[in-house]
């Protein structure tokens, strides 16, 4: 702390200062006049010439020389000496000299003491055991004007200290009260610029012996409070976001707003806010990855990588979609896979290749193409194809997760080179296509053995082979069984169908063998039980019924050829009968006249079936008691027009007396509930007129 950055003593004191100061000084100079000695600090040079003469006086006194002017006419000067003038020995000048300078120069001196303005205390030099109160709050209020902690603690602990007796102790308090909230504005500046700990810290240094320290709990509870609940909404929002739950977390966001903080309501409500459209626009994207990684399609699990690239490194989608890129690579691999599994090496090899680097599988996706080209030259299925695969196999390196499986397909494959040559060799003999070629092809695939890789192919090539044996042994039978049914008579049928029984069961020809006797022996059926159904016909077309339902049943019963075809015909024949049946009954029950009895009439007729040729008769017995049940309706409304209404409402839908009933149902109905009528204006009587007529 400088002097220039004090500011003046208030006056009062500096007065006070002042007096002492300028009396002391001017006691000393007055005794340094009158002894021949300047006073201590003097800087006037009309003082300094009698200082030296008086020096030079002194000591000539001290040395037993005598003073006399006219005795010496020289004096040593600069360690020379030279002739004095003659005016400057005579005492009676020099006496003249000085009893006028001397109390002219006290007089300036003096009058300049007393204009000279009073310095301010330099407080860092200031040793404070021995400072007055009045420098101690001097310099405490220069101190805290400064308004930092540092230095209105400075201030705080350099008046605490003085003595509630002292006269200033009002101002001290207040003074310390001020300084001490300033403290704690200065701590809540800090917490709302976010720095929690810093506002705490700054608010603990209060003096705990001070009235303001007891705010200091309550403020710090408060801050403490205030930033809790600020975590706990933007950790809501963020666990929203997780789930995706967007206007949610906007909603929670927004809550920051209406936190008693700048901090959390601006910074971090507007650091929140960008993290939530981002995070809203990038987990859109990733969610349509996640879409098109589903379908299982290349191009699309391409087109999933490529968006999943786009989140960027602030997002907060981008951790889960740095996981995602490397599983939708290995979904790309597990497609290939399952191309490779149904040995379509090229469309395998070639999804493979497509995998981005960025995925992390390029040492996967190295042994899957190492493993595939060997494959593929494996699956040419002759002698050199297999060796080309064990050759590319055994260059996958040891150090390789897919090592083992390279070594197990290489045994494989050198198993495969001794059934391939046994293949080939049967499959040429197979290609002459005569029974002993074909026996003989059989009997070399027999000679691979079943732990071997290729015995399931060797199987099915001799099961195929047998059965070309089979065939060229059957087919006779066959075709002769073609030749003696061609007359289809019962005979002919019959004779037909021992010849193609002699194929055994379990050959190659003998379902087709039991395909022709079943059609031949349905045509025998036929040829002997249409006689019995045309007779039944006959019957039913005769009107005996009963008779021909009963000829029918003993071929419906048969489960012969005609049986389906004589059991729909009987049912035709027991549905004609019902009928009959129900619409005899409906008459008899309709002659009762009744509402009850042509309701059970009209529901007898209609079992009826719209097939059978009574329906006609059915369809004008029921409008004609349909207009039955109206009139006995109407009859019924002229006294009793509730049972009018119960009455028509039997009859039946479909009727041609329907519409006309529901109508007259509609028009009993406002009969008995009459819509209420709309209020007639109310009389307005005329204004009366005077006996003036007026």
């Amino acid at each position: 702390m400088t002097e220039r950055d004090i500011p003046d003593t208030p006056p009062s004191r500096a007065r006070e200062l002042d007096k002492n100061t300028i009396l002391s000084q001017t006691h000393q100079l007055a005794e340094t006049q009158a002894f021949g000695v300047p006073a201590a600090g003097s800087t006037s040079k009309s003082v300094k010439r009698p200082k030296e003469k008086n020096s030079v006086s002194v000591a000539s006194h001290k040395e037993g020389l005598p003073i006399n002017n006219h005795s010496e006419d020289t004096v040593a000067l600069s360690g020379g000496s030279r002739k004095l003038p003659r005016w400057m020995k005579s005492w009676v000048l020099w006496s003249i000299l000085l009893t006028l300078l001397i109390p002219g120069s006290i007089g300036f001196l003096a009058m300049a003491i007393l204009l000279k303005l009073p310095s301010a205390p330099n407080c860092p030099s200031i040793f404070w055991p021995l400072a007055s109160a009045s420098v101690r709050l001097h310099c405490a209020q220069l101190a805290a004007s400064k308004q930092t902690v540092n230095d209105l603690l400075q201030a705080i602990a350099l008046v605490k200290q003085l003595p509630e007796s002292h006269p200033l102790h009002g101002e001290i308090d207040r003074l310390l009260e001020e300084w001490s909230r300033d403290i704690l504005q200065l701590a809540d500046q800090s917490f709302q610029a976010g720095n929690l700990e810093e506002a705490i810290a700054t608010a603990r240094k209060i003096p705990e012996d001070l009235p303001t320290y007891k705010l200091v709990d309550d403020q710090v509870s408060k801050w403490q409070l205030v930033w809790s609940k600020a975590e706990s909404i933007y950790q809501d929002s963020e666990k929203e976001l997780q789930e995706r739950r967007w206007q949610s977390a906007f909603m929670l966001a927004a809550k920051l707003l209406r936190v008693d903080n700048k901090y959390w309501a601006s910074t971090k409500y507007e650091q929140l806010n960008r993290i939530i459209t981002t995070a809203r626009e990038d987990g859109d994207k990733l969610a349509k990855a996640e879409s098109l990684a589903n379908t299982k399609i290349v191009d699309n699990l391409l087109g999933a990588i490529k968006l999943a690239e786009s989140i960027g490194q602030n997002s907060y989608f981008y951790q889960k979609a740095q996981e995602s890129i490397p599983a939708f690579g290995r979904k790309m691999l597990e497609l290939a896979q399952a191309k490779l599994d149904k040995r379509n090496a090229d469309d395998a090899l070639d999804i493979v290749r497509q995998i981005p680097e960025n995925t992390g599988l390029q040492a996967e996706i190295d042994d899957f193409i190492a493993l595939g080209e060997a494959q593929r030259s494996a699956w040419i299925g002759n002698v050199s194809g297999l060796e080309a695969a064990i050759a590319q196999a055994q260059q996958i390196d040891p150090s390789r997760p897919v090592y083992n499986k390279a070594q197990e397909l290489i045994a494989r494959w050198q198993l495969e080179i001794e059934d391939v040559a046994r293949l080939e060799k049967a499959r040429i003999l197979a290609n002459q296509g005569t029974v002993n070629d074909l026996t003989a092809a059989i009997a070399e695939v027999q000679m691979i053995p079943a732990s071997n890789p290729r015995a399931p192919e060797a199987r099915q090539e001799m099961s195929r082979w047998r059965a070309q044996v089979e065939t060229i042994e059957d087919q006779p039978y066959l075709e002769r069984a073609e030749q003696i049914a061609v007359f289809e008579d019962i005979n002919s049928l019959q004779a037909a169908i021992a010849e193609v029984s002699q194929v055994r069961r379990g050959r190659a020809l003998y379902p087709e063998a039991r395909r022709k006797i079943r059609n031949w022996t349905a045509k025998i059926q036929q040829i002997q039980d249409q006689p019995y159904l045309d007779q039944a016909r006959e019957l039913a077309q005769g009107g005996n019924l009963p008779a021909a339902i009963s000829t029918a049943q003993q071929i419906a019963s048969s489960g012969r050829a005609l049986s389906g075809e004589a059991q729909a015909a009987i049912d035709d024949w027991q549905g004609q009968i019902r009928a009959k049946e129900n619409w005899q009954r409906a008459q008899e029950v309709a002659n009762a006249g009744t509402p009850e009895a042509l309701v059970e009439a009209i529901r007898l007729a209609d079992r009826v079936s719209n097939s059978s040729i009574l329906r006609m008769d059915v369809n004008f017995a029921i409008d004609q008691w349909s207009q039955q049940l109206l009139e006995i309706a109407r009859s019924l409304g002229q006294s009793d027009i509730a049972r009018g209404i119960e009455t028509a409402k039997l009859v039946p839908r479909g009727s041609a007396a329907y519409a006309t009933a529901q109508e007259q149902i509609k028009t009993w109905r406002q009969f008995l509930n009459p819509e209420p009528q709309p209020e007639s204006e109310q009389f307005q009587p005329s204004t009366p007129t005077t006996p003036n007529g007026q």
